[in-house]
This record gives structure tokens, sequence and C-alpha cells, in this order.
């Protein structure tokens, strides 16, 4: 898999089921499917329709077949992880359908879990081949063929398939994507074959069209086809490194003569372009090769014609090299090599400047510490997967500076990988906090706080934080961004936390300020401070859908009283607004409060005073509702979806 991704990233650099283990009586002829989402076992048949959960990753464990009338849809992201072996497939019958959702951003993906070879997807269609009606294919007596040209098996876009080519018999493997007798109401678009052991894509008959084919390393022939196939393959690129492959193209079979559209084929170990048996042909347009000792031969010379083989309108000719230029915009297989790469590990410390790259996706498996003088920018559309758990987090060091360059169309993004919290991103200033200079904090034996207000630990825009809030003790967990003595000179723009385990915010002193900020369903405090925090929060927009929260806003420490300009919450579940705890306050204007139980309240009311508090001006109420139109657009936090 690596070799794959190394070589996809070569070439364009150069050339720019929720099943149990059941048997068909198990699955009750119709009943449909176990619908328990942790099971993530696929075998057996399947003669409802059913939908796969991209979130699962699911076990391919033997034959998996859907029956005539039944659609198998497979959303985009979907992983299936295959066992391997002859009895190891997936074929979706005649009469039945599939429908792969995938996109370049989340493909669909099919691959042994294990060292070995499996049997691939299988489509048996209607459609004409010479084998004739009803034929039985040369693997599981699988039935295919007709007389329905304009069949329809369903539609597959945006799917990787890897290491099929499990051995038959004697004579005969898997390919990655076998077609039997596919109609031309398919449709077949941006599909990946890469290290399997015999075709990349076999057609037995059928009209079916292929567009965007990328084949890497297959044993036997990239493209084959037999039994009149009699569609149009268009933008195909394949890439041999291993010498013991047969072709880029064999063709078996009548006169039929399918069109084939840009076809760019590489070797770097020689070999054979293109093999034509029998009385085969084809119509080719824009073929472009590379690297072949053979550009195109017959291998049946006594029955086949170089003239049933047209290339460029010209009848073929085995003398030319056929080293024309490459047609196919190679920018279009850029999300195989993006599907492909793995996640580069982001732990321990960093103590030079250091910026991540958007087109990699990082993997935050412990905590990564930036250290004092050094600098980490996170450039736009960065996505950081994290593992979960109290020793998994981001903390930039006092005198250490992060620079998050996320924009509305690419924001920043980290989330754990699996179930689970994690311990979010922290910053460490040398701002003021009533716990004093050099103060430890309640995790990690972090050193926080000086005497400069005006201190700068960079800038964070368009940043969106899920899944924060490992529990550190029985009194304390992670938030989504922590802010410890973070001074004015920081910018913080744009930032969402979403379903945490505590709070959204915490600001332990400092004085820096905050804009447009979006929290949903924290279990804790979407915003709270604590230890004189001076700055102000600017745009900010709470949503509570759950209701085992604790607050919209939790304030606690001494009297300072920060600036909240614009806050709009809203809860669908009751429970408290604003809570103050001790002597603290706040200067609040643009309040809006809809649907909490209580919207202001003293947590220790003989410490506190509602004159503290000032909202619109005026001295706190807690009869009054503050049920005012919202002061802040959820239309502005679009980029959030």
């Amino acid at each position: 898999m690596r070799k794959s991704t190394q070589n996809l990233s070569f070439l364009l650099g150069v050339l720019l089921l929720a099943f149990t283990s059941c048997s068909d009586d198990d699955l009750g002829g119709g009943t449909g499917v176990d619908p328990d989402p942790v099971d993530s076992e696929l075998v057996g048949s399947i003669d409802n329709d059913m939908t796969l959960d991209a979130s699962i990753d699911y076990n391919l464990t033997g034959v998996l077949s859907v029956e005539p009338g039944a659609t198998l849809t497979i959303p985009a992201g979907t992983t299936i992880n295959t066992a391997i072996g002859t009895d190891v497939y997936i074929v979706v019958q005649q009469g039945a359908m599939i429908d792969i959702q995938g996109t370049a951003s989340s493909p669909v993906r099919m691959a042994p879990s294990t060292a070995g070879t499996w049997g691939g997807l299988l489509l048996l269609g209607e459609a004409e081949t010479t084998a004739g009606s009803d034929a039985t294919a040369e693997v599981g007596g699988l039935i295919y063929g007709g007389t329905n040209n304009n069949d329809s098996s369903g539609s597959i876009e945006y799917l990787i398939i890897e290491n099929s080519g499990a051995q038959i018999n004697a004579d005969s493997q898997y390919n990655g994507l076998t077609l039997y007798a596919v109609g031309s109401g398919t449709t077949i678009e941006n599909v990946a074959i890469l290290n399997g052991e015999d075709d990349g894509i076999e057609f037995f008959g059928g009209a079916v069209n292929a567009t965007n084919i990328y084949v890497e390393d297959l044993q036997d022939d990239a493209i084959d086809w037999t039994e009149g196939w009699s569609g149009t393959l268009t933008n195909t690129y394949v890439l041999h490194t291993r010498g013991d492959f047969s072709t880029a193209l064999e063709a078996d079979g009548n006169e039929t003569q399918p069109n084939i559209t840009n076809f760019t084929a590489v070797s770097e170990t020689g070999g054979t372009a293109l093999q034509f048996k029998s009385v085969s042909g084809a119509n080719i347009t824009g073929l472009s090769l590379s690297g072949y000792d053979t550009s195109v031969e017959l291998a049946d010379p006594e029955e086949g014609d170089f003239a049933n083989i047209q290339i460029e309108g010209q009848d073929s000719n085995p003398n030319n090299t056929y080293s024309n230029p490459n047609q196919i915009d190679l920018s279009i297989f850029s999300w195989i090599n993006d599907a492909l790469s793995e996640p580069q590990s982001l732990s321990g410390s960093i103590d030079e400047d250091m910026t991540l790259d958007a087109e990699t996706t990082y993997y935050l498996d412990g905590v990564f510490s930036v250290e004092s003088g050094a600098t980490l920018t996170i450039p736009a559309g960065t996505t950081i997967n994290t593992a979960t758990g109290t020793d998994v987090y981001i903390v930039i060091q006092k005198g250490a500076m992060i620079d998050i360059q996320g924009t509305a169309e690419a924001p920043v993004r980290m989330a754990p990988s699996e179930p689970g919290t994690w311990g979010g991103l922290l910053l460490l200033g040398d701002a003021e906090t009533t716990a004093g200079s050099d103060a430890t904090a309640e995790v990690g034996g972090l050193i926080y706080g000086g005497t400069n207000n005006e201190d700068n630990s960079g800038s964070i825009q368009y940043l969106i934080i899920e899944n924060s809030g490992a529990q550190i003790n029985a009194d304390s967990q992670y938030n989504g961004l922590t802010l410890y003595a973070v001074g004015s000179g920081t910018t913080i723009e744009n930032v969402a936390l979403l379903n945490g385990e505590d709070d959204g915010i915490e600001f332990f002193g400092g004085a820096v300020s905050v804009t447009n900020v979006y929290v949903q369903d924290l279990q804790d405090d979407a915003i709270d401070w604590t230890e004189g925090w001076s700055g102000t929060l600017t745009n900010t927009y709470v949503l509570h859908t759950r209701s085992d929260f604790s607050t919209a806003l939790e304030a606690d420490g001494n009297a300072t009283q920060p600036s909240i300009v614009n806050f709009t919450a809203i809860s669908e579940n009751g429970g408290t607004a604003l809570q103050f705890k001790s002597v603290s306050g706040a200067i609040i204007t643009g309040l809006s409060l809809t649907g909490y139980d209580t919207s202001i309240e003293l947590a220790d009311p003989e410490e506190g005073d509602f004159a503290n508090i000032e909202i619109d001006g005026v001295v706190s109420d807690p009869t009054n509702t503050y049920e005012a139109e919202a002061t802040v657009n959820v239309e502005d936090f679009s980029w959030v979806n």
C-alpha cells in the first residue's frame, strides 16, 4: 500500500454491513439486516435494500451477495476490510443494484486487512454477451447475460479496490472489478485498482462504459475484455513498476471494436502494452505508451489482424512505439493519493518552527508540545485526527506560538478518529493571573502566568475542535480551547467547539480577546473563566440540544469584569444560562437567551452581587429572561458545517 502511494505521488509530481455471521435462513428471506450498528461483519445475502454506515469499518468475511430486487448503498468514506481467499467477494446479482457514493475527498475503499488477496467486486447484468443469456460465470456458478444492453446494475463513484486476485483454479483468478454482461445504464466513474494478482477490470461482454480509471501494479492485465464487450473506456492511466505483469490491455474474443479514449500506460520494466487475441479489435484514440518493449501484438497472428485495431484513425503498427504525449490531466487521480496517504504522527515536542501540510492527514497520538521559541503553523484545510485519553493534547508553551491559518472555505479541524474524548488545544501565556507568575496548571505540570498582559501566543483563525473533555481526575476535565494567562497580543477569531464533555473555552486569567465563537452541545460550560481574565468575548453563539450541560457561561474568581459583547444562547432543554461564582462579574451587552429555566444566578449568594454583573447598561436581574432578538446570526457560522 505504501509503495502504491509513493508511486502515485511521484507520478503526480512529475506529470502534474451490519450483518452477523449468518446463513441465508438467518437473513430471513427479506426480513432485513441486524440493525445493530456495532456489528460490522458482512457476509451472506441480502434481499432488501441495505445502506452501510461510513462511520463503521466493515469486515467482509465471506461472500456477500446482493440478491435481485435489492440495492446495496455504500456511502462516501466507507471502508470495507476484507478477509483473504477465493470465498471472499461482493457480488451484485442480475436484477440487483449497487450504489457506491464515494467522493474525491471521501472515496469508498475495499482492501484486505491482512496480507493476501481476495475476490474483489463482481457485477452481473442482463446485457448481451457472446456466452449467451443466463451464462454461467467461471466462479461461484453465478448467472449473467441477456438481451438488454441498456440494463443498469447501479452506480460506482470513487472506489478503491486493493489486493484482489485470489486464485480460483490453475487457469483463473479473480479480478479487481469484474463486469459480467453489465449494461450501459450502469455508471462507473473514478475507480482505482491497486496491487492485484490478476486483472484490474475485466469485461465479460455487456455494453457498460467506464471513465477515469487508474490501475497500478496488477500482475496480469490492467484492462481485459472478452465475450464481445461493446462499451467505451475513457481516461485510463496504467502504471507498471513490477516486472511480472502481462499487459496494460488485453482483448479477446470476437470482432467487436469497443472505444478506448485517452489511454496512457507507463512501464518501468519493459513488457507488452497492448495484446489482442483471436480476432478481437478496438478503436483507440489518445494513446500514450512509455517504457514497453512491445507496443501492440497479435497473440494469434493467424487469426488476428492489425487492421481490426484502429489507433488514431489508422491501422495499428507494431513498429510504432506510440510514445505520444499523455492526454490525461493527472490531477483527476489526486484523490487516490490523498486516500492512501498514511497519517503522520504528531507527538513529542518541537523546539524549532514547524509548518504542517494541508495535504497530509495528521494523527495526534500523545502530547504534542511546542516549546519556547518555536512556532507551529497549521495551514488552511489541515485535519488533525486524534487518539483519545488524558495524554492526548496540543500545548503551546510560554514563549512559543501557534499560527492556525484556517479560512471559512477551509477551516482547520481537530477531532478524534474513534469514539471518545481528548485534551484539546492549550495555550500558555505570560499575562497576569490571580494564580501569580509561573503558576502550575491543573494538567501536566504546565507553567503559565507572568506580568505581560500584551503577551502574544500567536494567531488562531477558523478552527473546529470536536469531542474534547477527557477526564483528568474526579474534579477536572480538559476543555476544547484552554487559555492559561494568554495575552492580548494573541489573535483568536472564528472558533467552533462541538460535542465535548467539559467546557468549550476556558480562560485562566490573561487579557486575550476572542471573536466569533460557536459552541454546541458541550456537557459542562460553553464559556468559562477564572483567575481574573480581563479580555473581551465578541459574537458568541451557544446551542444546547442536550440536557446534561451546566451553563452557557460560567464565571469564577475575583471581581474583574471582562466584556461580553453580543452573546446569544439557546437551550432546547431548559437549564441555567449564566452562572457567577464567588465575587465574579462581567459587563455584558447584546445578550439574547432562549429556552433556559434560569437566566442568571449567583452560585455563592453570600459573596456574589448582581451589581457586579452589568447587562445592557443596567444591573443584572435574575427575574429578567433576557429573551431578546438574537444578537448573533447563526448563519455567520455556516463555515462550521
